[in-house]
């Protein structure tokens, strides 16, 4: 079974993240995508970022009504600070017959070469990439770096997909909360009435 790895701390999951997922699930070869939600690390402040309980079981919320998206707990049961290639190595261990593939926006492609032993990635794992919209200082790319960030697209592991454009952010969900908006149509309805019966992100 060929498995997307969706990563991020969904604090906390919205659509956005549901539209992505769901259109690399049906619109790409992958049969299914995991949710992988980024514990928090003991090592930096944890300022508004919820407990890993609780961003787990709003992605379990989110993602029941979807057979082809499953939220993933993995990197809880990992030493901290983690790296990626650690949980990859860590996956293809306990599921040696799925294969592992990485989702992610072209943001973080853009600074995939500041991963620890990204090459390492690279030569053992699909990337699937959904688009963002580049910032000015994204278009002001020059010499080297840019010849690199063009190297990685063209790269034979690195599969652009044509997604949805989603430019929702959970930072913004939070302040919304927080500010007293009514955000509900950023989340699906189980999430938001989860967050709202704990009063989560008003203070």
């Amino acid at each position: 079974m060929k498995i997307g790895l969706y990563f991020g701390t969904f604090n906390p999951i919205h659509v956005g993240h549901l539209i992505i997922a769901n259109h690399m699930a049906e619109h790409s070869d992958l049969d299914q995508v995991w949710m992988v939600v980024t514990p928090h690390n003991p090592l930096k402040k944890k300022s508004t970022l919820l407990d890993d309980f609780h961003r787990l079981h709003m992605v379990h919320l989110a993602t029941e009504d979807f057979p082809k998206l499953k939220p993933s707990d993995i990197e809880f049961k990992l030493s901290q600070p983690n790296y990626t290639v650690n949980t990859l190595v860590h996956l293809e261990e306990k599921f040696p017959k799925h294969e592992f593939s990485l989702i992610m926006g072209e943001d973080n492609l853009k600074s995939l070469h500041k991963w620890k032993n990204y090459e390492v990635i690279l030569q053992n794992h699909d990337i699937y990439v959904y688009p963002r919209i580049s910032s000015e200082a994204d278009t002001s790319l020059k010499g080297e770096l840019a010849q690199q960030n063009l190297e990685l697209k063209n790269h034979p592991k690195v599969h652009l997909i044509d997604a949805p454009i989603v430019e929702i952010s959970s930072t913004f969900i939070r302040k919304s909360i927080k500010e007293g908006k009514n955000i509900q149509p950023l989340l699906p309805a189980k999430v938001w009435e989860y967050i709202d019966h704990n009063n989560f992100y008003k203070k």
